[in-house]
């Protein structure tokens, strides 16, 4: 992983410096709150519904062990032991002093960490896949380009005050699995036909009050012009995005309002004045970058070795888990293990401080030392030998990071909602606490298969409810806690925002919901279909027939 060197440190002790003077003038009065709250927006600092929330940085989801280690010491020391991991690879923080915020970052700046990038009309945290470097079906690595990325982007002055946030997401493997298709700017690696390593770029895209896929902008970008040509988009964003209204400020606006076709020329015409300048990314610093991330020391091993077989046979349990958690690697003799963060009775996406030291001591062990952050809002050791995944998954399941749920219904992307966010129109953690509860059998879960549900509290879409086959959004309906419904969305290569059942629903009707619509799933599926495929070959109406169907009887019931 990349370390940062003495440029990097410099950096981040002035901004804790001068976030510092910023706050202790906040509290002496010389700095008003509202000039203070662009400021500490730069440094990931929010006042939510109960006080400050900090937001901290992981680029692009890499973390090491001691990182970890020191997020769990800050939680235990600053707030309530526990944090919050976000779609965007970074964690929460939602009980911190105020006056306490500029020694939690001095103290993240020990370990190379910070807050930079986590909010503000700035280049966002850079995200990527959870398996980078190790994924079979990879064909570039993607985190050099983070890495570049984060450097260029980072105190970008020109970048600093944009019409509104801007999110970059980059890709290197066959199957997209980092959801570039729905952020301001997607980037999927590719080699051109002669060999020359570049991009296929996507623009416009994001979620929200107004969901959008993003469209190809240029089929192939040669990688020494990535950074230029990102400049350009930028630059055309800077000068025609809409700064006059909050919700038409994002690109994707911009893009949708000029079409595609408009708006590459006037990147192109853009690009023109940057093309082959100082930007341009050359071969020996790329290569700089990527040696930061050399493989570790694999040792020469077979796949499938006697003791992962063994306990496969011998423990049901372990096999379940094995199934859902365990991903394939490109070196023989290794695997992927995500450590689920979707026990029952959990918020999505919570890790208490005990679990953070766990999951480090994990790292140690078994992982080089090396976790990620995944866009589902669980963690991922990427490089386990087989042979270890049994003495893995006894541990991992003692403290509770082992449940065998990963990419089931109860893998739930979900915010914190209205038990936390100032913008949010309703709870999204109980919601999935009770879904939860309702689909508390792995057994069943398995049966079920492949099955996506994402929660949000708000239009925001920070659970990306918009491209989960079943979506809940919460919905302020009289001063009441209501929820829409959406079915049909979907991530990957033909990711896509799915479409809203009809009239919303109570809070208490959700779980019920839920059920019908896994009932028709259940009922019409043939033995090789996900949901999704059966959503597919449907069509909406036999869902929205029954999900409709079981409330009218509901309120029969109730009335």
């Amino acid at each position: 992983m990349y370390r940062y060197d003495s440029i990097d440190r410099q950096l981040l002790q002035e901004r804790v410096a001068q976030y510092r003077g910023q706050i202790e003038r906040n509290l002496a009065g010389t700095l008003s709150d509202d000039e203070l709250r662009p400021l500490r927006l730069q440094n990931g600092l929010y006042i939510q519904r109960h006080g400050p929330m900090l937001r901290i940085a992981i680029p692009y989801g890499i973390l090491a062990a001691d990182q970890l280690r020191k997020l769990a010491e800050l939680s235990r020391r600053y707030d309530r032991a526990v944090g919050h991991f976000t779609t965007r690879h970074n964690m929460q923080f939602n009980w911190p002093k105020f006056e306490e915020t500029p020694n939690i970052l001095a103290e993240l700046s020990e370990v190379d960490m910070h807050a930079i990038q986590t909010s503000g009309n700035c280049i966002r945290n850079i995200t990527t896949d959870k398996f980078a470097g190790t994924a079979p079906d990879e064909s570039s690595d993607p985190r050099p380009i983070a890495e570049i990325l984060r450097q260029w982007s980072t105190f970008h002055p020109e970048f600093s005050f944009l019409p509104r946030k801007f999110k970059i997401a980059v890709s290197g493997s066959t199957e997209d699995r980092s959801v570039l298709r729905v952020h301001d700017v997607g980037i999927e690696l590719i080699d051109a036909a002669d060999g020359t390593p570049g991009a296929r770029i996507f623009v416009g895209g994001g979620l929200g009050r107004t969901p959008l896929i993003g469209q190809v902008v240029r089929e192939f970008l040669p990688r020494q012009h990535l950074l230029t040509y990102l400049e350009a988009i930028l630059r055309v964003y800077n000068r025609y995005g809409r700064r006059d209204n909050l919700f038409k400020a994002r690109i994707k606006i911009l893009v949708n309002a000029l079409g595609i076709e408009d708006f590459s020329k006037q990147v192109e015409a853009e690009w023109a004045h940057l093309k082959d300048g100082p930007a341009t990314l050359t071969d020996a610093e790329f290569d700089r970058i990527a040696a930061h991330f050399a493989p570790p020391a694999y040792a020469t091993l077979g796949d499938d070795p006697a003791e992962y077989a063994s306990a496969r046979a011998s423990t049901p349990a372990f096999a379940a888990w094995a199934k859902r958690s365990v991903y394939p690697h490109r070196v023989p003799g290794y695997a992927a293990v995500t450590l689920s963060l979707k026990a029952p009775g959990k918020a999505p996406g919570d890790i208490t401080d005990v679990q953070m030291d766990a999951a480090a001591d994990l790292a140690d062990r078994f992982s080089f030392g090396e976790l990620r952050v995944a866009h589902e809002q669980n963690l991922v050791l990427p490089n386990v030998r087989q042979a270890d995944l049994p003495a893995l998954w006894a541990e991992a399941r003692a403290h509770g990071l082992a449940t065998a749920n990963i990419g089931l219904l109860t893998d739930m992307i979900c915010c914190p909602g209205g038990d936390l966010c100032s913008l949010a129109n309703a709870r999204s953690v109980p919601i999935a606490l009770a879904v939860h509860e309702v689909f508390d059998d792995l057994d069943y879960l398995h049966d079920l298969g492949e099955l996506s549900l994402n929660i949000s509290g708000c239009m925001n879409s920070c659970g990306h409810h918009h491209v989960a086959n079943i979506g809940v959004l919460g919905i302020d309906k009289n001063d009441e806690e209501w929820y829409q419904i959406s079915i049909g969305g979907r991530q990957g290569n033909a990711t896509r925002i799915g479409k809203i059942l009809g009239p919303s629903f109570r809070a208490d009707e959700v779980t019920a919901v839920v059920q019908a619509l896994v009932a028709v799933y259940v009922e019409q599926r043939t033995p090789t279909e996900r949901f999704i495929d059966t959503f597919d070959r449907l069509g909406i109406e036999p869902f929205k027939a029954r999900a409709y169907q079981g409330r009218d009887r509901r309120k029969t019931a109730h009335d």
